[in-house]
This record gives C-alpha cells, sequence and structure tokens, in this order.
C-alpha cells in the first residue's frame, strides 16, 4: 500500500468519496467494457445504467468512500500508478471555488464569505459546505466543482467551512447553457392514455420536473429515475408527446446536465422497460 492509497483510505474513514488520478492530475481512462460509457454508467455513484465495473474508470463517479474497494486487488493497479488523489467534492456534500491565479484569489477576498481555503500550486481552493451545479470559467480563472466533478486533495487547508453563499450558486446560474432542442421521438401507441385523464398526464410532467429541478445532488441519477417513472406510466399508452419530453429535458439542462447526458438517460430508461 503506497502513500496515495493510504491517503484516500483516511479521507474515506471522514466520508470522503476518492479516487486515484494519472500523472497529469487526470482521471484513470474507462476500460473497454466502458469506453464511451456504453456501460451506461454506475447507478450508486449517481450515473444511470447498468454497470458494475469495479474498476477506478468512471471518472469522477467511480469515487467512492468504501474502504474494502479502496483497499482491493481491483484497484491496486490504479493506486501503483496514480500522481494524486482527487475527491469527489458534491458526494461530501462540498462545493469548492477553484481560483486559478493570483487575480482570482484577490476577487474572492474582496466578494465572497471566508471559508476553508486550501493553496493550490497557483492559487487556492474556497470550500463551502453545501451542494451546486458545477461550472468551468464563471469568471476569469474561477472554476466551481461540486457535482458531477473531482477535485484534487492538497492538504485539509485552513479556517473555518462556511455554507456556501448565494453568490457562488448566481455565478454558475449566469454561465448555464441554453437548453437545446430534443432530438429524440415520443413513443407513438394511439394517442390519448387509455386508463388516466389528460389531467393525470399534465400532473406528473409538472411532478416530474420539480423532482429533477429539487434534486439536491445525483442529478444523473434523478433524472434517469425521473425519465424511467414517466415512460412506465406513460410509455407505453402514446399519450407523451414531444414536447413533453422537451420539458423534462428542458429541467435536466436546467440542472447541469448535457443534451447528450439526457438522450443516455431517456434511452436507457426506454431499454430497460423494453420500449
Amino acid at each position: 500500500m503506497n502513500e496515495h492509497q493510504r491517503t484516500a483510505l483516511d479521507l474515506a474513514a471522514s466520508g470522503m468519496p476518492v479516487l486515484p488520478l494519472r500523472a497529469g492530475k487526470v482521471p484513470f481512462g474507462n476500460c473497454y467494457r466502458c469506453a464511451g460509457n456504453a456501460c451506461g454508467g454506475r447507478p450508486n455513484m449517481r450515473t444511470a445504467g447498468p454497470c458494475h465495473c469495479p474498476a477506478p474508470c468512471h471518472a469522477w463517479a467511480a469515487a467512492t468512500s468504501d474502504p474494502d474497494v479502496i483497499a482491493s486487488a481491483v484497484w491496486g493497479p490504479a493506486w501503483a500508478r496514480a500522481g494524486a488523489v482527487a475527491y469527489h467534492p458534491g458526494g461530501a456534500g462540498l462545493t469548492v471555488v477553484d481560483l486559478d491565479d493570483a487575480d482570482a484569489v484577490m476577487w474572492a477576498r474582496e466578494s465572497l464569505p471566508a471559508t476553508q481555503t486550501v493553496p493550490t500550486t497557483r492559487g487556492e481552493h474556497w470550500l463551502y459546505r453545501g451542494l451546486m451545479r458545477s461550472a468551468n470559467a464563471v469568471r476569469p480563472g474561477v472554476d466551481i466543482k461540486s457535482t458531477m466533478a473531482y477535485a484534487r486533495w492538497l492538504g485539509p487547508g485552513a479556517g473555518t467551512l462556511t455554507a456556501l453563499p448565494e453568490d457562488v450558486r448566481a455565478l454558475a446560474a449566469s454561465t448555464a447553457p441554453a437548453p437545446k432542442p430534443v432530438t429524440v421521438a415520443a413513443p407513438s401507441r394511439g394517442g390519448q392514455c387509455r386508463h388516466r385523464t389528460p389531467a393525470f398526464l399534465e400532473r406528473g410532467i409538472a411532478m416530474a420536473e420539480g423532482r429533477i429541478a429539487e434534486a439536491a445532488g445525483g442529478v444523473h441519477a434523478t433524472v434517469y429515475r425521473t425519465f424511467l417513472a414517466v415512460l412506465s406510466t406513460h410509455g407505453r399508452c402514446g399519450c407523451l408527446t414531444v414536447d413533453h419530453i422537451a420539458r423534462l429535458f428542458t429541467a435536466a439542462q436546467a440542472k447541469g446536465e448535457s443534451p447528450r447526458h439526457c438522450t443516455e438517460a431517456w434511452a436507457n430508461a426506454r431499454t430497460r422497460l423494453g420500449l
């Protein structure tokens, strides 16, 4: 067991989901079975799909706090080649404001509430308690890492961890991409839903939008489960239209999901139900 693996076990004992990084601070590439996300991801790591690959090959989604996994022979080769330890901030209930240079650090000191800070090679990581959508380049030299992201472990730093301020959430909101058009077809099996009223469908779509919007973490899994629930109720009777699906995709993209992830989650849900 090397130093990185021991560090990972110490962090996992405190509930921090960790993963090994290669030299250059990048995750290990997917194994051939999981290349191109052909496996659909790992549901127990906040992604949709059936994959049960035990290797650390799913980037941030491979992060785990299970000491048996971290110390397993399967992860052993990765730790032997690792150049650093990373963690999934969102999985630990944290948001990291990554300040990449001195100008960004000066801006944070003038604009954000004091919190726990960790020195980096060129700047600082500011850690806050709370989850949000990750976003890059929210302003010059500033990235936000929380859900669906990883950050390099550089030590505990100094200061007292404080609650995530609305000013940081606003930075990500200002860079949210506009939702893109839906590119999937609606099921076509006979028009009006035979077993419920149109109002039932409308309530179901509204509830699904709300469930996605309220997700505090695990957005991948929430989107997949929500799509699955909608399709299990209405996917076989032909009442879903492209407009309904567009509403679901728009809600998912507002939480940071890409159009590709939306399409994959929809396809996975249809496959799961045999549609």
